[in-house]
């Protein structure tokens, strides 16, 4: 203050945290108010548990077949908001040139990435909420270490959210609009969400084993449906495609 009743500008950017918390809360917003995007983080995973919980179509094994589903719906709801929602939204800023304007303000690059990131995980920890009330009164008795299943969705987060920005960077909008809902329906289908691995081919089922969806699915499964510990296997593959992934959206990504 330089006078009594006057103040002296401040000119200047905000802390880098309050930025990126800005941000993140943004993108969040964004995010919830997209009927798209809620259509695939919220009403398609719920309808999917309800569904097949409810209708014997598909045969899930013995016990209850919401115990089977709910490990591979909560996968599901990942790869939507991590991957689907991500890859779609993303690429569609980068067309049209939010992306290219927001590298050019005082947050950084990787500060924007930082706030996508944990509008994700905002994003997810609402879904996984909704799903778990959802299974518990479909009837599901969940099993094993929090700590196990808290590692499967932090690495299958960090996996599908590489694959995301890497086609969202590098393809155009309407190519990654196509080809995210695309691999979304097959992978929904052959990742070992509804369907078991078991029910396809040998051949098929090494091959589909390592995908990352059937990695985190059959991991939550392990540890949730069977409390089985720590699920090594599958989280040394959702390691290496988290690696791979985000490796190569970093190195590839497009601004403009």
């Amino acid at each position: 203050m330089s006078a009594a009743g006057t103040y002296t500008p401040k000119p200047g950017a905000a802390p880098l945290s309050r930025m990126i918390a800005a941000q993140a809360a943004l993108e969040t917003k964004m995010l919830l108010r997209n009927g798209e995007q809620l259509l695939l983080t919220v009403v398609i995973p719920t309808l999917l548990l309800v569904l097949f919980s409810a209708v014997d179509i598909v045969d899930t094994g013995d016990g209850e077949a919401v115990d089977f589903l709910a490990p591979g719906i909560l996968a599901l709801a990942v790869m939507s908001t991590a991957f689907t929602g991500q890859a779609i939204a993303t690429g569609f800023e980068r067309r049209y040139g939010v992306l290219k304007r927001l590298g050019a303000s005082p947050l950084p690059r990787w500060g924007l990435m930082t706030a996508k990131t944990l509008s994700v995980l905002v994003t997810e920890v609402l879904q996984i909420v909704l799903l778990t009330v959802i299974a518990f009164a479909l009837g599901w008795s969940p099993h094993g270490n929090p700590v196990s299943v808290l590692l499967l969705l932090v690495l299958g987060t960090a996996a599908f959210s590489g694959l995301g920005l890497l086609m969202a960077g590098t393809l155009k909008a309407e190519a990654t609009l196509a080809a995210a809902n695309l691999v979304f329906l097959l992978l929904l289908m052959g990742g070992g969400v509804i369907v078991p691995l078991d029910k396809f081919p040998d051949a098929a089922q090494t091959m589909l084993g390592l995908l990352p969806i059937s990695a985190l699915s059959d991991g939550l499964r392990d540890v949730l449906q069977h409390g089985a510990g720590m699920p090594w296997g599958d989280l040394g593959i959702l390691a290496v495609w988290a690696v791979l992934g985000l490796g190569a959206a970093a190195k590839f990504f497009r601004w403009e």
